[in-house]
């Protein structure tokens, strides 16, 4: 009677359930609390936030045609074609007031004192080094510096007249005439990660794109003078640019050491030969030098950017939203992403199936942030010499269009040509495959 009267009050005070339910509540809390746990070291919900605010900042900004050119000063007339997803990410319209600080911020890492390392987030960039030694020389007065050789003029830079009837062929032949071209995976290697489209923005690479690049390649005199230059502009599209003396030194023998080169001397062959400049190779040089260094207006400022600038280093410019406008040269890439300023997001997917990049792939269409602004889209020829380069946009602005359909060794590729009056706005490749 006594135990029947006590089952019942256990029963009245809910303690009637038997103890495998106990243990199984027990097990429930037990688990919920483990996977709270696991969230918290696991970083997801850190990326949840972060995907929201990413998404937040940039949830217009493929929404608008990002590769209309709209030149602002000198009555230039804009690009008014809508043009295809592919045909990059940049040039809108350009100026907004720069924060030094942010813009020179530093990443900041984060430290847990327990020694709990959280895991699924982007592993820290491997540091590469970079030799600078000899770049105080380069501001040395040009006639005072030591350049190469002169490559030997035969008949391998002159022109053929196919060449000078048909622009894709006379790319073809620069691309074969770029001896400075590194080898993928013997001088370099690069990380493609995964792909994605264009318009989406998580993050499809694990790490670097760059996994490496040998030492030797900033011994390379035309590599290492044009990486000497990068540092020399302010990336604000409206900020009025002062250019030292020293830095017009520099220039100066950046365009001597490469006009040395067998692509540089071909370009000249062939625009001599249609007319365009003239036979004699100093005044050509100073031409080429014109071109890429002169300083013009954009965005409303005047002298704030150059052809060399907007191309190779890169800009920031803003129309409704912050933008990273140019920024189509690999060494750039390679030094901002060593110095932890670019993250790279993963390649995007190219137009035809079966296409995927890998590290032998010298064209590369990918999507990164700049300091953490967005490039939603850029393509950019890996591995070749800043002669090329020069030589290749220099002869597809002379002698082309806005769209040049070339081929450059196994690439079919689309040289973009906006132009800025009798300047260079941008120039860029698209993959055509």
């Amino acid at each position: 009677m006594e135990g029947l009267i006590k089952g019942l009050v256990d029963v009245a005070l809910g303690g009637g359930r038997d103890r495998g339910d106990r243990e199984e509540e027990q097990r429930s809390r037990d688990e919920r609390s483990r996977s709270s746990w696991a969230e918290v070291v696991s970083g997801d919900q850190d990326r949840d936030d972060q995907e929201r605010r990413r998404h937040s900042q940039h949830n217009n900004q493929w929404s608008v045609q990002e590769e209309s050119q709209v030149w602002q000063d000198e009555g230039s007339r804009p690009s008014r074609r809508p043009q295809k997803a592919l045909d990059e990410g940049h040039e809108k319209n350009e100026g907004f007031n720069w924060n030094q600080n942010n813009w020179n911020r530093e990443e900041k890492r984060e430290d847990n004192n327990d020694g709990w390392e959280t895991v699924g987030r982007k592993p820290p960039r491997r540091q590469h080094k970079i030799q600078k030694e000899q770049w105080n020389g380069y501001k040395n007065p040009p006639n005072e510096q030591e350049y190469s050789n002169d490559v030997q003029i035969d008949d391998t830079l002159e022109p053929s007249e196919e060449e000078l009837a048909d622009l894709s062929q006379g790319c073809y032949r620069l691309w074969e005439l770029d001896s400075n071209r590194l080898v993928p995976r013997k001088e370099y290697e690069i990380d493609c990660g995964d792909g994605k489209k264009a318009y989406q923005k998580d993050d499809m690479a694990q790490g670097s794109l760059f996994s490496w690049l040998s030492d030797d390649v900033f011994g390379k005199p035309t590599y290492s003078r044009f990486c000497s230059l990068l540092d020399n502009y302010n990336p604000n599209a409206g900020h009025k640019e002062v250019v030292t003396s020293e830095e017009k030194q520099e220039q100066a023998a950046f365009i001597e050491e490469i006009s040395r080169t067998a692509p540089i001397k071909y370009l000249h062959k062939y625009l001599s030969a249609k007319g365009i400049v003239s036979g004699n190779y100093q005044d050509f040089k100073r031409t080429i030098s014109s071109l890429w260094f002169d300083l013009y207006g954009r965005g409303g400022t005047s002298s704030c950017s150059s052809a060399f600038e907007h191309v190779f280093v890169g800009e920031i410019k803003q129309a409704g939203e912050q933008e990273v406008s140019g920024f189509h040269n690999w060494l750039q890439f390679y030094l901002e992403e060593a110095k932890g300023n670019v993250d790279y997001q993963g390649y995007i997917f190219p137009r035809r199936r079966g296409q995927i990049p890998d590290s032998e792939t010298q064209l590369l269409t990918v999507q990164f942030e700049w300091n953490g602004i967005l490039k939603s889209v850029s393509t950019t020829l890996v591995g070749v010499s800043p002669e090329f380069e020069i030589a290749l946009y220099t002869l597809c602005f002379f002698v082309g269009g806005e769209d040049n359909y070339v081929q450059l060794g196994p690439y079919p590729v689309n040289i973009k040509c906006y132009r800025f009056g009798d300047r260079i706005g941008s120039v860029f490749p698209i993959a055509e495959n």
